[in-house]
């Protein structure tokens, strides 16, 4: 008898066990995720994404081992308009460098590829997915999948007639990143076991929609670093001498100045990010009030204190006129707070029922 009443907690803790080695494999998953970006972040500001003129999924993993193959790659690199137009005093020893950028963020989104699938697998086959979480997972991966065939669809976009990527496949493969970034962190923390309540409705939705904001803002980012718009009116808190300047709306058809005009563009990503400091703060303050002294109140404040961070470190990459280290923290920091708002919303919504759970229940 007490054999059979013990059963339920067995299976209880061998799921919690199970959900806990899942939740430790999307935190690794997470990490080559954040790398991934950083090292593609490097690569723009460098200009190196179109150093390597083919896309070999397979075979491209292996780099050039000898001054042979590192000739007849700097050759491919000498038919496109890049080299044709702005790099003609290069090297080979400034072409191994630029290689070796876009070769790390293929080799990590490679790498990042079997992490994710082959652990996938052994779950799979050891049967600790529990129902429901497998398509979730799956989905991911696909997800993935998609983001290598839009990560090569970026870069064919400058091997013909451009100099460089097109501001709007490179916003794509960047908010496809960002994308997978969340979904990763919301899965592994509605794997946790959060012992607060789940808050109200209202937070639940404010807190979403934040997520949202902050997934806009990192598709505006894209557009900023494909018009290299960061590069231009370098003042703050006035943009071209005016709050609102000028100009804005000279490209036609208009709608062209949301994607294609560096100022437009400049000022709606400020204007985002100013709206983005403003709705964290209404929502620590709207959180606070609702559930005092609840974990979704705190964490709605280290969410406001992380925008207004990341809103400095923005002001200060652009006074710096884009300098590379200031850059990268910039966009890194952007995934942290990504990560921080998604993780936010989903503990705002609880833990997922455990299957034993749902069992007792039906």
């Amino acid at each position: 008898m007490a054999s059979v009443e013990a059963a339920p907690l067995v299976a209880r803790d061998r799921e919690l066990a199970n959900r806990a080695m899942i939740r430790g494999w999307l935190y690794v998953v997470l990490f080559f995720l954040f790398a991934i970006v950083l090292v593609g972040g490097a690569t723009r500001l460098t200009e190196s994404g179109l150093s390597i003129t083919e896309w070999k999924p397979i075979h491209g993993i292996i780099p050039p081992l000898s001054d042979a193959e590192w000739q007849e790659e700097f050759l491919k690199y000498q038919q496109i308009p890049q080299y044709q137009i702005l790099n003609q005093d290069m090297t080979l020893d400034g072409f191994k460098t630029i290689f070796w950028w876009e070769w790390a963020h293929r080799v990590l989104a490679r790498g990042v590829g079997f992490i994710f699938a082959v652990p996938l697998l052994y779950f799979w086959f050891s049967r600790r997915i529990e129902p429901g979480l497998g398509p979730k997972l799956v989905g991911i991966l696909a997800l993935g999948g998609l983001q290598g065939a839009v990560g090569w669809w970026m870069v064919a976009s400058g091997l013909v007639e451009r100099t460089e990527v097109s501001q709007y496949r490179l916003a794509t493969h960047l908010t496809i990143a960002a994308l997978i970034f969340t979904a990763t962190m919301v899965v592994a923390r509605g794997l946790a076991q959060h012992h607060a309540a789940p808050a109200d409705r209202v937070t639940q939705k404010f807190a979403g929609w934040i997520v949202v904001l902050v997934l806009f803002q990192i598709f505006l980012g894209g557009l900023v670093a494909g018009l290299d718009a960061g590069l231009t009116y370098n003042t703050w808190p006035l943009m071209d001498g005016a709050v609102i300047p000028g100009d804005m709306l000279i490209m036609q058809p208009v709608w062209h100045n949301f994607f294609e005009n560096p100022k437009t563009v400049q000022f709606i990503h400020r204007g985002g990010a100013y709206l983005l400091l403003a709705l964290t703060l209404w929502h620590m303050i709207a959180t606070h009030r609702r559930q005092p002294g609840t974990t979704h109140g705190r964490r709605a404040l280290i969410l406001f204190h992380l925008v207004l961070l990341q809103a400095i470190i923005g002001v200060v990459t652009l006074l710096m006129q884009v300098d590379i280290h200031w850059a990268l923290l910039h966009q890194g920091f952007a995934l942290v707070t990504l990560g921080f708002a998604a993780a936010h919303w989903r503990a705002t919504k609880g833990s997922y029922p455990l299957p034993t759970e749902i069992a007792v229940r039906s």
